[in-house]
């Protein structure tokens, strides 16, 4: 049985996205991206909204011939190799391989996955994370909170009722990003 798992990073104050929709206010170093590859290797599916979607798609074109630096190539050779849920009513069609589209939030689907699949799975996205803790679908919540206030814009989680949870793992890096783990107890 697989597992689902929020990753995101955040500010300090729990926004993925400033008020402007950027989140260029940080981008992780050589350290805290080494340390998503290992998490990453861990899930198999990916499921994510239109927007996350569009943004993920920078994996698919980068080779391992790119110049970029080798944890990055090592990110896109995971993500690659995942399979891709992307749900969205506006989408005409996806662009990347191993990608199926999805139109409605299907919580009877994403259970079925999760009884059906032997490794886990990631969401990705806050509105679609935030259906799906509402849902009672997600197993383990991942936070890497930056170190900074963006003071608004779309927060990481935006859930009606009240969601337990059990800090399982927390870790310092040196640019000050905090890891935490934490599982869902309850909704």
């Amino acid at each position: 049985m697989a597992r689902l798992v929020y990753a995101t990073i955040t500010s300090l104050d729990g926004f993925v996205e400033d008020t402007t929709g950027a989140f260029d206010w940080y981008a992780p170093n050589e350290e805290v991206h080494a340390f998503i590859n290992q998490l990453q290797r861990a899930f198999g599916t990916h499921l994510y909204g239109r927007r996350m979607y569009e943004v993920m798609q920078f994996w698919e074109k980068l080779t391992p011939e790119d110049s970029h630096s080798p944890v990055m190539r090592d990110f896109a050779e995971s993500w690659q190799a995942a399979d891709k849920l992307v749900f969205s009513r506006t989408l005409d069609a996806v662009s990347t391989t191993k990608t199926q589209l999805v139109r409605e939030f299907d919580p009877a689907l994403i259970q079925r996955m999760k009884d059906e699949l032997d490794k886990d799975m990631l969401i990705g996205g806050a509105e679609l994370a935030s259906c799906a803790l509402a849902a009672g679908l997600v197993d383990e919540v991942q936070l890497f909170l930056a170190p900074v206030v963006v003071g608004g814009g779309k927060a990481a989680m935006v859930v009606s009722q009240r969601v337990g949870l059990v800090l399982e793992e927390e870790r310092r890096f040196g640019d000050g990003v905090v890891f935490l783990r934490y599982r869902v107890t309850q909704s």
